[in-house]
């Protein structure tokens, strides 16, 4: 079946950022769904007068802020009642490199059964996060029974979406800053194939992070937990799929 590419935005008070975003994917012929995610006033008109200006936008808009993963899991189930087949996740201000698009959906294309996620190339990363990363990469090695997983929180990715939406409609994903994480884990429990791509991305300082220490930390220390008994669950199955493809 020939693939059908939709990008999928979650959006939440990033007004200038998510302008230079469309502006760079303007130069791709790629249907984009910009989801507001609750933003105020100013980004919202921003985000209204995006979607009025071009047609290859859509704008799906939730009246109070519901989380990352609230918006792109509207998105994907927006993109797939319209027979769209793969929806390619960026986010909304501005860290990624739009240049690496054709790479995202040409490996897509050639492996349409696939997640096609970034492996971040990371500039201007404080000790903090870069220590954060590693221990969630350690952890999702763990749940997986394997390294094929090189970075599981970049929202650089390609989704097939039947099983994508599959999952969302079987079991309730992280809602916020834990989907990315989370629904990973969860479709390579399934079978679903993971290939990383080495990508740029650049932490700017002026760029706000929606990343709550305490609240966020919380969440996603019960998703890991969550996620490590899963694994005890399925560690028969798991076990056994690795030791088949060694």
């Amino acid at each position: 079946m020939l693939s059908r590419h939709c990008i999928v935005i979650p959006v939440f008070n990033h007004p200038q950022g998510i302008q230079e975003v469309c502006h760079a994917l303007s130069n791709y012929a790629i249907p984009c769904v910009l989801v507001d995610d609750g933003c105020n006033q100013e980004c919202h008109e921003v985000l209204a007068v995006l979607a009025g200006a071009n047609s290859w936008i859509e704008l799906l808009s939730f009246p109070v802020n519901r989380g990352k993963g609230a918006a792109v899991s509207a998105g994907m189930e927006w993109a797939y009642q319209r027979d769209f087949t793969h929806i390619l996740q960026v986010d909304a201000d501005g860290q990624h490199d739009l240049g690496d698009i054709h790479r995202f959906i040409e490996a897509s294309e050639k492996m349409p059964d696939t997640i096609v996620t970034g492996s971040r190339i990371a500039e201007g990363i404080s000790a903090a996060r870069h220590y954060g990363r590693k221990l969630t990469d350690w952890l999702v090695w763990l749940e997986t029974l394997s390294t094929q997983i090189e970075d599981s929180m970049c929202g650089y990715r390609v989704y097939p979406l039947r099983p994508t939406i599959e999952l969302l409609r079987d079991r309730k994903i992280g809602q916020r800053m834990d989907f990315d994480t989370d629904i990973l884990v969860r479709l390579c429990w399934r079978g679903i194939p993971v290939e990383q791509i080495s990508t740029r991305v650049i932490y700017h300082d002026q760029i706000p992070s929606h990343f709550r220490m305490f609240r966020d930390n919380l969440r996603v220390t019960k998703m890991h937990i969550m996620l490590i008994l899963g694994m005890l669950l399925r560690f028969p199955v798991l076990i056994g799929r690795k030791f088949s493809t060694e």
